[in-house]
């Protein structure tokens, strides 16, 4: 079997989370949590990590819960300084280029910030596509009616024919069940969760080499 199409998780994904971006944007969803619903800031994590575990998202939950607006929520909380974390990645734009197959992203972010992320790294035009969490609502993965919603997007009903990069185990395990074939990006080791893992992205040639969704490496030299 070889993919058709390949699709990408931004955050955490294209880059390690090691460079703190998330812990980041953490912080401000903690501040406005605070600020929105007067919420004790002692109290606000473990709120925080509720809402994400309970609705996928924290802007889901937020949204449903307590009716927050999604454009003034995804503002305020990718208002972060990313060229203090990160920087152009010309190894990888280089190896997305070469790389036989359609490249799209696809991200529980808007658009915005995924442009944002792509042009620290130095990533624009590598990927045909965004398919973010406007295009997702009132859903966001890991839930199954988004990446039905991508797929429809996407057109690619097939999805035997779709490989997911992904960071986090709960969208790798949807993933599975509904036939896609996964790749785990973690630099703390795998979780169980996708068919293959790797520590970094770079390393994804390779993987898919030696798991046979390339016959060879010259497929992507």
């Amino acid at each position: 079997m070889k993919p058709k199409i390949l699709i990408f998780d931004l955050d955490d994904t294209l880059y390690p989370a090691s460079l703190g971006v998330w812990e980041a944007i953490a912080k401000r969803i903690d501040l406005f949590i605070h600020q929105k619903l007067s919420l004790p800031l002692e109290n606000v994590e473990a709120f925080r990590k509720n809402l994400f575990h309970s609705y996928g998202t924290t802007l889901r939950g937020l949204y449903l819960q307590y009716h927050i607006d999604p454009t003034e929520y995804l503002a305020f909380v990718h208002d972060v300084p990313l060229e203090d974390y990160l920087q152009p990645n010309p190894e990888l734009r280089t190896l997305l280029k070469v790389l036989p197959y359609p490249k799209v992203i696809f991200t529980n972010a808007d658009k915005n910030h995924a442009n944002r992320v792509l042009a620290r790294l130095g990533l624009e035009g590598c990927f045909r596509q965004i398919i973010d969490i406007w295009d997702m609502l009132p859903f966001c993965k890991p839930f199954p009616e988004a990446f039905q919603k991508m797929l429809q997007k996407l057109e690619y009903p097939d999805t035997s024919q779709c490989l997911l990069i992904d960071d986090l185990p709960a969208n790798l395990r949807t993933a599975r069940r509904l036939g896609f074939w996964t790749v785990q990006v973690s630099e703390n080791g795998r979780q169980h969760a996708g068919h293959f893992h790797i520590r970094r992205i770079e390393e994804l040639p390779r993987v898919l080499a030696q798991g046979g969704l390339f016959e060879d490496e010259t497929e992507w030299n």
